[in-house]
């Protein structure tokens, strides 16, 4: 997946927005004020940070052994750490966004996440 199109992605989901909370090469990706995903989209390799349930994390990091890493500078119970750009298959990184997104959408206060689901 190149930059773009990880933006793009990040940026399909309902209410999510790119903000530069900790300068203006980290992009970090948030619904509802809540992150779901942080990158550096002009590092090489290219890598994102990533929420994920803390029981799949184990397996995802020994499935895809340095490609999906504990997460880097993040609570490595619940997020990883995934090299986009190094042989991950596409559909699996996107999966493990919309996963991160699904996970921080679920801890919203109820009456936020109804809002979500408004067109």
């Amino acid at each position: 997946m190149t930059p773009k199109e990880l933006r793009a992605f990040c940026l399909s989901f309902n209410a999510a927005v790119e903000d530069f909370p900790f300068g203006p090469e980290t992009s970090v990706f948030k619904v509802l004020g809540k992150m779901f995903a942080l990158t550096n989209l002009a590092a090489r390799p290219l890598t994102v940070n990533l929420k994920c349930d803390p029981e799949d994390a184990p397996r995802l990091r020994a499935d895809h052994e340095g490609l999906i890493t504990p997460g880097w500078h993040m609570n490595k119970r619940h997020w990883n750490t995934v090299t986009a750009d190094a042989g991950l298959p596409d559909r699996l990184l996107r999966e493990l966004i919309e996963d991160s997104y699904d996970l921080v959408v679920a801890g919203l206060p109820r009456a936020q996440r109804l809002r979500l689901d408004r067109p």
